[in-house]
């Protein structure tokens, strides 16, 4: 055998690190062989390049050779056979809800766990023969049942859009229990967004005689006009002097004008307080109906929003609301 193959099957059967040094070494150093009859010619020098040229090919083949087959033979790393597996499982949207566990033993897998579905399984099993450097997979994986359903409460035995002037048509055909439920559900949702309770009573109209009441309480307190009779005298009297004076008889004068200015003065301040009075009453029963009005008009706009939320969770649940 030629040393040059000779050192090239050493490389091979020799621990890793001494087999390329084999190699180099044997074909490094091959004996140049050339017959004696052409060491007295010029071919001298070409037999001696072609075989320098053929030596430096057997090295480049021999170690191009040892790199593959090293990169081919090296074993899979298990733990990270069994990460990686894991890992694409767990990104797979339809093997992503699975609860799927991986051992790896040379290359040799088992799934255990349970799956949602038969399509997550194949899945499974598909992401785990595609790994690189599994040669088997035993899919032990099992399909998990479904959940129970809880069992439905027994539906209402009364509509709870009809507590609020409101007709419900289902759109898919629902069953009438189905329609109480959600009709039900909706109610209290509504409430608790909305804030509004639709139970609360509305606001109750004043009758006549509240207004009634109302006005005598604001006339009763009416602020009240006072000092008009001194007031009254003492023009009186002020102008029944001058009078009195001119008739010869001044202070007789002054005191037919006090009593005449006091009357006038009595009369104006009885007048002026009834009149005050009743701008009071008046006002006194505005306001009563003043505030009815806002406190009707706060819970109209409050049922309104109630049911405008109700309608909107009626409507998502696929029924027409009126």
């Amino acid at each position: 055998m030629p040393p040059a193959l000779d050192g090239f099957y050493t490389c091979l059967s020799a621990p890793c690190t001494l087999r390329i040094l084999r190699a180099a070494d044997s074909l490094w150093y091959l004996p140049v062989n050339v017959p004696g009859d052409l060491l007295k010619t010029s071919r001298v020098s070409d037999v001696v390049q072609e075989d320098t040229m053929l030596r430096a090919v057997f090295i480049v083949f021999c170690l191009s050779f040892i790199s593959l087959f090293f990169a081919c033979s090296r074993k899979p790393n298990d733990d990270v056979i069994g990460r990686d597996i894991e890992t694409k499982v767990s990104a797979d949207p339809q093997t992503q809800d699975s609860q799927v566990a991986v051992e790896s033993k040379q290359g040799k897998v088992k799934l255990t766990g349970k799956v949602k579905t038969p399509a997550a399984r194949q899945q499974v099993e598909k992401i785990a023969k595609a790994e690189p450097g599994v040669t088997a997979v035993d899919d032990e994986t099992t399909i998990a049942p479904p959940a129970p359903q809880a069992a439905l409460p027994p539906p209402p035995t009364f509509s709870a859009a009809q507590k609020i002037n409101m007709f419900v048509y289902p759109k898919n055909n629902q069953s009438r229990d189905q329609q109480l439920r959600d009709e039900l559900d909706c109610y209290n949702l509504s409430q608790r967004q909305s804030g509004v309770n639709p139970e609360a009573p509305p606001p109750v109209a004043p009758t006549s005689a509240a207004i009634a009441a109302a006005q005598q309480e604001a006339a009763s307190g009416a602020q009240q006009a006072q000092g008009g009779r001194v007031r009254g005298a003492a023009k009186g009297a002020a102008g029944g002097a001058m009078i009195g004076a001119i008739a010869g008889n001044a202070g007789k004068g002054a005191g037919i004008g006090a009593v005449a200015g006091t009357m006038r003065g009595g009369m104006q301040q009885r007048q002026t307080n009834s009149a005050m009075k009743q701008q009071a009453a008046q006002q006194g029963g505005s306001q009563v109906q003043q505030d009815y009005a806002q406190a009707k008009a706060s819970y109209d706009q409050g049922m309104n929003t109630f049911k405008r939320a109700f309608s909107a969770c009626m409507d998502a649940r696929a029924y027409s609301v009126k």
